[in-house]
């Protein structure tokens, strides 16, 4: 083993390592504890004034991309601050987050999680070959931001700021959405209010219809290369 990939080795299991106490840190100091819950966490940044801000965005960063739901930190931030406020800390702590999984799946653990990536999202690797902006567009606002899609475009060939542009184009709907009205949608404790459910089928329509045309598109698309393809021959 050569010097230069003996220190590549050594750097990924130290960011693992890094990783891993960090995560520890937070457990041991009760911090997945506060963000438990929307109404627990918007109690913790209420209490921390203006550094609030930034224990939102560092704590989303860190914890959104190793398992702790984002839905928990864009529904708490219209708990506690004005909807244009709201909107920005979302939208840079979900980006954030979203760099951080995609980084760590291609950089440190990109064997590992590629193993792991289910077959549904598998089906996507032609599209983002022929077509990635518009996917990574697609899948952000249809799955919006679970760990494993932070690691199925970490480990799939489509470039950073492909997906950081990409992802923050299909994320902004849905912030944005979510910031403006989440007083409407959510109480205090960070639970629906029934006046949110036609908000919430509103958007999986919407989420459903864009992902249709996508569908038609790409068979489209694919359907006219083979033809093309054809006539060459």
């Amino acid at each position: 083993m050569s010097e230069a990939t003996r220190s590549l080795r050594n750097a990924k299991l130290g960011v693992v390592a890094l990783v891993l106490l960090t995560l520890a840190g937070a457990y041991h100091f009760g911090i997945f504890a506060q963000v438990a819950e929307p109404k627990i966490l918007a109690e913790t940044l209420v209490a921390r004034g203006a550094w609030g801000y930034l224990a939102f965005i560092l704590a989303y960063t860190v914890l959104q991309p190793f398992g702790v739901p984002g839905t928990i930190f864009i529904v708490a931030a219209p708990l506690i601050w004005p909807w244009q406020t709201a909107f920005a800390l979302s939208m840079i702590g979900t980006m954030c987050a979203s760099v951080v999984g995609f980084s760590f799946a291609r950089f440190v653990a990109k064997d590992w999680v590629s193993a792991r990536i289910p077959a549904r999202l598998r089906k996507y690797d032609a599209s983002l070959e022929r077509n990635a902006f518009q996917t990574v567009v697609v899948l952000r606002l249809i799955l919006w931001m679970p760990q494993v899609l932070h690691s199925f475009f970490g480990v799939s060939k489509v470039g950073f700021w492909t997906h950081f542009w990409g992802s923050l184009v299909g994320y902004t709907p849905t912030l944005l959405l979510v910031s403006y009205l989440g007083s409407e949608m959510f109480d205090a404790s960070g639970r629906i209010q029934p006046g949110a459910w036609p908000i919430l089928a509103g958007l999986l329509i919407a989420s459903l219809l864009i992902a249709a045309l996508h569908r038609a598109y790409e068979r489209r698309r694919s359907s006219g290369d083979l033809r093309s393809a054809e006539r060459g021959v």
